[in-house]
């Protein structure tokens, strides 16, 4: 057998079908493709360009990051976190975000690809809150990463003297535009009909992007019910709960990604499961809002029902999904008093695999197996999180983060090398960063906040 790259000596973490973990491990690549797994005794006999010493690292695939907001990096810190939900969006999150140029939100996308790659996630799902579309979509093909993407879709007319059936219309042939452009065939960056969600679509959007995203082979990801507005909105003007309304109207299944669903009831929950749909847990993103989701959220229902649950990181404070995982393994076993719920392997499983199923990627990315894509992360044994290596899956939940990522493949190209970004020039995203930001934020005429004084 002939391949590109071998890694020998590794610990492989490989979430293949037999869960293997590999101690004096290697993985072969050829092409995009990982075409060999084992120990390194046993493939020893291929014929590899190039033969990388893995002796100093444990391999897993690469994460799935399944919802963040890659064009928000630039009002990091910004946004005082005291605020109501309502006025938080409202005052400061959706003006900052509307007032980016494109040049503003291409800073802010390659900013997050950054620490996404950084931090070993080589495919994430878009939060669907792009403005600049094509522009952001060409600045995330240049960084290696893998994605799917949507731009800022809402239709529902809050103005009575606004054209309702024409927004429908535009925002539709927006969306059917996308993905015309960006087709999921094949290729790592591809639109989808993605949703803001909430209570911002009208039923006639969600039927039609729903429609659109069976025939095309995308698939549909929205906010829902982080708090209670959503639910309480819902139930005045529909006389049912959020979930319940979108499944009186059919879009329910698991072509669809609903994201944070904390405040949804038991019934809800058994529509979710009973349809197949996918759901989204961003904890950190819960913890630092005041959600509730500790004593309000039924995730280890929903697990228990069979919902596939995964991970994303959100906003623009964390894009670590070590860092979430570490969360998802400890979050819930406190609020039930239960160290049963979610132990480190089924955190690692929702990182994983189960963000491949949410973007039906699930024959392709999630694990280091024959006919996989070749996302790998090399993460540095050479730290004090990972000495004494005792139980990978254990130490790479509880003890490590995304700090310890040193390499980093997507589909086969070296995507991290040392630490940096190979496809990014770092120095200079930087500069472009902290110049960008400050624009941005001076000519909101919105305060710093800050209970300390910043001088």
């Amino acid at each position: 057998m002939q391949a590109d790259t071998l890694i020998t000596g590794a610990c492989l973490i490989t979430v293949d079908a037999q869960r293997r973990i590999i101690r004096d491990g290697a993985v072969a690549i050829a092409g995009d493709t990982i075409v060999a797994v084992g120990k390194s005794a046993d493939l020893a006999g291929i014929d590899a360009r190039e033969v990388i010493d893995g002796s100093r690292f444990v391999l897993t695939p690469g994460f799935v990051n399944c919802h963040v907001h890659i064009t928000e990096t630039l009002i990091r810190g910004f946004i005082p976190g005291d605020l109501p939900f309502d006025e938080t969006l409202g005052r400061w999150v959706i003006p900052l975000y509307k007032d980016h140029s494109p040049a503003e939100q291409i800073v802010a996308a390659k900013l997050a690809i950054a620490a996404m790659l950084r931090t070993g996630t080589t495919t994430f799902l878009e939060a669907g809150t792009i403005i600049a579309f094509d522009e952001v979509m060409a600045a995330i093909e240049s960084t290696g990463i893998r994605a799917r993407t949507g731009r800022w879709t809402e239709d529902r007319a809050w103005d009575p003297s606004a054209d309702a059936e024409a927004l429908t219309r535009e925002a539709l042939a927006a969306l059917e535009a996308d993905l015309e452009s960006y087709p999921q065939d094949g290729r790592r960056i591809a639109a989808w009909p993605n949703l803001i969600g909430h209570m911002t679509a009208t039923d006639e959007l969600w039927r039609s992007v729903t429609d659109l995203a069976k025939r095309t082979g995308t698939r549909v990801s929205a906010h829902m019910s982080p708090v209670g507005g959503d639910s309480e909105w819902y139930l005045a003007n529909t006389g049912r709960r959020a979930v319940e309304h979108l499944s009186d109207i059919g879009v329910l299944g698991p072509h669809l990604n609903l994201v944070h669903m904390v405040h949804i009831d038991a019934h809800e929950a058994e529509l979710v499961a009973a349809s197949g749909t996918n759901v989204t847990h961003c904890p950190d993103a819960s913890l630092r809002s005041g959600y509730g989701v500790t004593h309000r959220g039924l995730f280890p229902e929903m697990a228990k029902a069979g919902v596939n649950l995964a991970l994303g990181t959100d906003g623009a404070d964390n894009h670590d999904m070590m860092r979430v995982m570490a969360l998802m393994a400890s979050l819930f076993r406190d609020a039930r008093e239960d160290r049963s719920l979610f132990p480190a392997h089924e955190a690692l499983e929702m990182g994983t695999l189960n963000g491949a199923k949410v973007l039906g990627l699930s024959d392709t990315m999630g694990a280091l197996a024959v006919g996989m894509k070749a996302d790998i992360v090399a993460h540095d044994m050479r730290r004090p999180e990972w000495c004494p290596l005792n139980n990978p899956v254990e130490q790479l939940i509880s003890s490590a983060d995304g700090r310890g990522v040193h390499s980093v493949w997507v589909d086969g190209v070296r995507v991290v090398d040392d630490y940096r970004c190979t496809l990014i020039d770092e120095d200079a995203l930087y500069a472009e960063g902290q110049a960008a930001a400050q624009a941005v934020l001076g000519r909101s005429g919105l305060p710093l906040v800050s209970e300390w004084p910043i001088g």
